[in-house]
């Protein structure tokens, strides 16, 4: 039988300099219990210290939980993680203080990671990263001065280059379930996402190294369907019961059964966008779709690409996905995001991964926080805070078309729309199209390089990557280019060829979406 452990024993098993991998989306399939008991072992008696944590998602929920229990100096020694946003403060005080190494790659490449291990590979091969700020050649995802080991190398195979990503030795894997029989047998049937749990797991089997599980209950032994096992006693050590506080499904929900796919609820109907600048440029984005589209939407203003599919009764033509293995259903926002209602499939993570990285997405829509000359875009790092990329990289770089969503300034803009036409009230503090971006998240001259179309839109302008350069494509009506574009930017864009933006994307009521994308089959 697998042997039970109470939190005050996780810390003995754990030495000092080991290896963790984890798993987690906010705090859905995290350990958080777990995570809790190593922090108070370290503040009891000093040990384990000096850990090396290795997870794809932003892990935490911005303030208290999540990856925010190894924020202690001396505990904590290295950080490789896909995002650190929802991480809590102290987690990104260590990082701007320079207290310990801390790496950035793309979420893909660390979900697809335990998956290699657990084969006995060397590394994870990729063209995810190439030209962008996790490429060595411009910073190897380093983000503190204290970090110089090199986890990330440029290979050449068949006249192509490729990343290879250093696989870590695992000594320790914590992670995630909802009932474990005494056999270690253990089933995710509550949780909203699978992530990468199986894999950690064989991960650290094929190092040596332990293996610790966090679930609600255990049952006895043989008493689960096998096909409800998502993760065999066979790679498990340790189970640890958690108490219902810190196992929550999500960031900001405890369990809801739509999300564990255990009833379909009724979708009432989504509210229509006010129109403002949001919706001009939500309209103006849909109109990229292509019937029966696979699209993933990032957080914020390209949410609205749903709302105005639900608007204008496109809806069903597309089908949304999450990066953590959502596939349909009506994806869930704010603290809950990354899960779905009335979801189609939930599917692991990494496999996730393989379907973006392979091209799988149709249309991707993407924030755009800046923007420089050669149609970079950053999303991952400002001043001396580093958010991360998360998926964003797999997912722009792979898809097979991209759209960036957002402001043309930001910082206080005010618009308004009359007559059909756009009107300026009053011009947002700072520019978002720069000489050049703080960061590089996405790269434009390698997306150039392999013909991916990419557009730039906003509530006043479209922009589209050429291999040229940056060409200005429309304006909205009522805006002058010079005054109300070309002075807001640190760069010039190609101009010989500016159209006007459809107008009737400035209608109180539109209804010419679902024209467009049937004369798109």
């Amino acid at each position: 039988m697998i042997k039970e452990i109470k939190s005050h024993e996780v810390g003995n098993l754990i030495q000092d300099g080991a290896t963790i991998y984890t798993c987690g989306f906010g705090l859905a399939g995290y350990p958080d219990e777990v995570a809790m008991a190593i922090k108070e072992s370290f503040l009891t008696t000093g040990h384990p210290s000096n850990l090396s944590v290795y997870y794809a998602a932003g892990i935490g929920n911005t303030k208290d939980r999540g990856i925010h229990h190894f924020a202690q100096e001396g505990l904590l020694k290295r950080v490789v993680g896909g995002h650190f946003g929802v991480g809590g403060p102290d987690i990104n005080r260590l990082i701007m203080e320079n207290k310990i190494e801390a790496y950035n790659f793309p979420q893909g490449v660390l979900a697809l990671m335990p998956r290699n291990i657990a084969g006995n590979r060397p590394a994870l091969i990729t063209k995810v990263g190439i030209g962008t700020f996790v490429d060595p050649r411009i910073e190897g995802g380093k983000i503190t001065t204290k970090t110089t080991e090199d986890l990330v190398k440029v290979v050449e195979f068949d006249g192509e280059e490729w990343l290879y990503f250093k696989a870590p030795k695992i000594d320790v894997a914590i992670i995630r379930g909802s009932v474990a029989d005494e056999k270690g047998n253990m089933t995710l049937h509550r949780e909203g996402v699978l992530l990468e749990t199986i894999s950690v797991a064989q991960a650290a089997k094929a190092c040596g190294g332990i293996v610790i599980a966090q679930v609600e209950q255990i049952v006895k032994a043989d008493t689960l369907h096998p096909k409800n096992v998502k993760v065999p006693g066979l790679v498990i050590d340790y189970l640890m019961v958690a108490k219902p506080e810190n196992h929550y499904q999500t960031m900001g929900t405890y369990f809801n059964p739509a999300f564990a796919g255990d009833i379909k609820i009724p979708t009432a109907s989504i509210k229509p966008l006010e129109m403002d600048e949001r919706k001009i440029i939500a309209r103006r984005a849909a109109m990229e779709l292509v019937p029966n589209a696979a699209v993933n939407l990032g957080i914020g203003m390209p949410e609205g690409v749903a709302n105005i599919a639900a608007e204008e009764n496109i809806a069903h033509l597309m089908t949304l996905t999450t990066e953590a293995g959502v596939i349909g259903g009506i994806p869930a926002g704010g603290l809950d995001f990354g899960h779905a209602v009335n979801a189609e499939a939930v599917i692991d993570q990494p496999y996730q991964f393989d379907f973006y990285d392979g091209g799988g997405i149709d249309v991707a829509f993407l924030g755009l926080a800046q923007m420089d000359r050669f149609g970079n875009i950053n999303v991952s790092k400002f001043g001396p805070k580093t958010a991360g990329c998360g998926g964003f990289i797999n997912i722009t770089q792979n898809a097979k078309k991209v759209v960036y969503c957002g402001t043309f300034t930001a910082g206080g803009l005010k618009i308004k729309v009359a007559e059909e036409k756009l009107i300026i009230e009053q011009e947002g503090r700072n520019k978002k199209f720069l000489q050049d971006v703080e960061q590089i998240t996405f790269s434009g001259k390698y997306a150039a390089q392999i013909g991916q179309p990419v557009l730039y839109v906003t509530e006043r302008a479209v922009f589209k990557l050429t291999k040229e350069g940056i060409e200005l494509t429309e304006i909205a009506p009522g805006i002058d280019i010079e005054k109300d574009i070309l002075q807001h930017m640190e760069f010039k864009p190609i101009t010989t060829n500016v159209k006007l933006m459809d107008p009737g994307i400035f209608r109180e009521i539109w209804g010419g979406l679902s024209k467009m994308i049937s004369s798109a089959s």
